[in-house]
């Protein structure tokens, strides 16, 4: 992408973040939204009076000191006392109104992507298209917080800034006054002198901060994406120590980590040089601006046109204007690092506003439906395609009726594990239609299970809260899993998905689906890490406690035909895998292939945990 086309999809990032950050002041939270926008704006107004009561104060006071008038300073020290307070006061209450503002964004910003985020699956679809939302744990919590923090100073700043300039440019104006001088044989007189040269110094420094700063916003994405990187190599690594350390992998994973942290480096080193630079201009304008005004003003002030105090007052108003004035150049670096946070935010909701869209009927995609009168699951037309077109699973029609068991065989890549995700709802781009029995409960089995944090009994209630379930429930449902020798730990918090075996955490799967008791089971190689005989008990115990379920599976190990009904046989093609049989398994065929189960079996040397 050239730098025409990059700046223009910052553009439509940008647009796309303020189009849903502005939420917080149309939706459910606008009351409070505008009761804190309003509140910053009367701190402002209030900081902006005594801020100028602070200026006539000093030169009321420095023009005391030069007529040594020992009662009217002594009649300032007091008044500067509640004017003191005052900008204290003020002072407290801004930073209360920006933090108190930037955490109710935030946490309505946040709640917004996440909502987003899980809905549907979303989460889980991200890993599958392509498009500008890597690691959308850290945007939704890192750059959410920047991008939330910043637009309130910014906000604040801005305003500030402009009220003031307009105050000050009038002290300015008025305490200058003019300033003649001869040119050419011709004498000129310019009114209002100082604030001309206020605000030419003003477009000089901040010109300067944006032509040395042009590639801040670029550089600022690379760091964040570099961190954000980093961070999710050190959490796989320890999400996946177990396999790393048997299989000895530390080496590799430390090389992959150094390629990260150097990465990180890099971009670093790169924000270090456009810092630099930006801070050339920065203390440059820190060090000229207070002395500029005082030589301006030297000359009236030695030809006695103006006091000792008025010089004080216009020093101070100079130095106000041209710092209202180049607030761009004190807060650039910081715009920067924001602009890059918001567009990753907005890289994040872009994406789920694809996946949304996918969802939406008359769109060419899979239409998912829970109306069925009939069948318990039915597959009309359905074809499987990836997000950018490409065919996975061709056209399908399969119907599975109440208490039927249906196998999904085929060879690897042929396409099984996706249709079921089509089946589970997780993977929308395609044809066709996917009904569900009205009113039937499905329950998705995974290869890989998930084991939340918390107590087993928690575990065994998920996603159904752990007091919905009785002590005596959940311990029958693990012996029925094979668990009978973790029953008296149900309420024991610690790690389950690093101390259960992979063994296990399938055994809980199945605990889970003996309290679900769902009418629909779609498992995708869920007894892949089961020994032959606990494979054959938790099957056969499903026929027992759910003799009415119907089951769709997909599976490798030829003995799993033993516990179905009927076979579907899925064969890859270049317009994408074909069903090419729908085969039902006869009593007669279900007891030899059981019988040749049994009897060629082979059995492991020792049975998983």
């Amino acid at each position: 992408m050239n730098d025409d086309g990059a700046t223009l999809e910052r553009r439509r990032l940008f647009a796309r973040f303020w189009k849903a950050a502005s939420g917080f002041w149309t939706g459910l939270r606008r009351r409070e939204a505008w009761i804190l926008t309003l509140s910053l704006l009367a701190i402002i107004l209030g900081q902006l009076f005594v801020q100028y009561r602070l200026n006539v104060w000093n030169r009321d006071l420095f023009n005391a000191l030069e007529k040594r008038d020992i009662s009217v300073v002594g009649t300032l020290a007091l008044v500067f006392v509640p004017l003191a307070l005052a900008a204290i006061a003020f002072n407290v209450a801004s930073v209360w109104g920006r933090l108190t503002t930037q955490r109710a964004w935030r946490a309505w910003l946040t709640d917004y992507q996440i909502d987003r985020w899980l809905k549907n699956g979303r989460y889980y679809q991200l890993n599958l298209v392509k498009g500008q939302h890597e690691n959308p744990e850290f945007r939704i919590a890192d750059d959410t917080r920047i991008a939330t923090e910043s637009p309130v100073d910014f906000a604040f700043g801005v305003t500030t800034a402009i009220l003031t300039a307009i105050t000050f440019i009038s002290v300015l104006w008025a305490v200058g006054g003019s300033i003649s001088f001869e040119w050419g044989g011709r004498e000129f007189n310019v009114p209002g002198y100082l604030v001309f040269i206020a605000v030419i110094y003003s477009i000089i420094t901040t010109t300067a901060m944006l032509f040395i700063g042009r590639r801040f916003v670029q550089v600022a994405e690379g760091k964040n994406q570099a961190e954000a990187e980093f961070r999710y190599a050190a959490t796989r690594l320890r999400e996946n120590g177990e396999s790393i350390a048997l299989l000895g992998g530390e080496p590799e994973e430390r090389s992959g980590l150094s390629v990260a942290l150097g990465n990180v480096i890099m971009r670093w080193r790169e924000l270090c040089g456009q810092y630099l630079r930006t801070t050339v201009v920065s203390y440059g304008n820190f060090i000229l601006a207070p002395v500029i005004p005082i030589i301006l003003c030297a000359p009236k002030y030695l030809a006695g046109t103006m006091s000792l105090g008025e010089v004080m007052q216009a020093s101070t108003a100079f130095v106000t204007v041209q710092q209202s004035f180049n607030w761009l150049v004190e807060n650039y670096p910081k715009l920067a690092d924001w602009t890059a946070s918001a567009n990753r935010v907005a890289g994040l909701i872009v994406s789920l506003d694809r996946l949304e869209r996918a969802e939406e009927p008359g769109t060419g995609h899979i239409v998912r439906s829970e109306n069925g009168e009939q069948a318990s699951l039915e597959l009309r037309g359905l074809s499987v395609n990836l997000d950018d077109g490409t065919a996975v699973v061709g056209e399908t029609q399969v119907r599975i009726n109440q208490g039927e068991r249906v196998l999904v065989v085929g060879e690897s890549g042929a396409g099984k594990s996706t249709l079921i995700r089509a089946i589970a709802g997780l993977w929308p781009w395609g044809e066709g239609a996917i009904i569900i029995r009205k009113g039937a409960k499905l329950f998705f089995m995974p290869q890989r299970p998930y084991v939340p944090i918390g107590s087993l009994k928690h575990a065994v209630a998920y996603p159904n809260p752990t007091e919905s379930l009785d002590d005596e429930d959940v311990k029958q449902a693990l012996r029925d899993a094979e668990l009978g020798h973790l029953v008296d730990r149900i309420h024991e918090q610690r790690p389950w998905e690093r101390t259960l075996s992979g063994g296990e955490q399938q055994r809980l799967t199945f605990a889970q689906l003996f309290i679900q008791k769902p009418d629909i089971i779609v498992m995708d190689e869920a007894t892949s890490a089961l020994d032959g005989e606990a494979q054959e008990t938790l099957m056969e115990r499903i026929t027992q406690r759910l003799p009415h379920a119907a089951m769709i599976s997909v599976g490798h190990r030829p003995e799993l035909e033993a516990f179905h009904n009927r076979r579907l046989v899925l064969a890859r093609r270049k317009d994408g895998a074909r069903l090419v049989s729908d085969e039902a398994l006869t009593p007669a065929t279900f007891a030899l292939r059981r019988a040749f189960s049994l009897i060629f079996r082979k059995r492991p040397i020792a049975r998983s945990r």
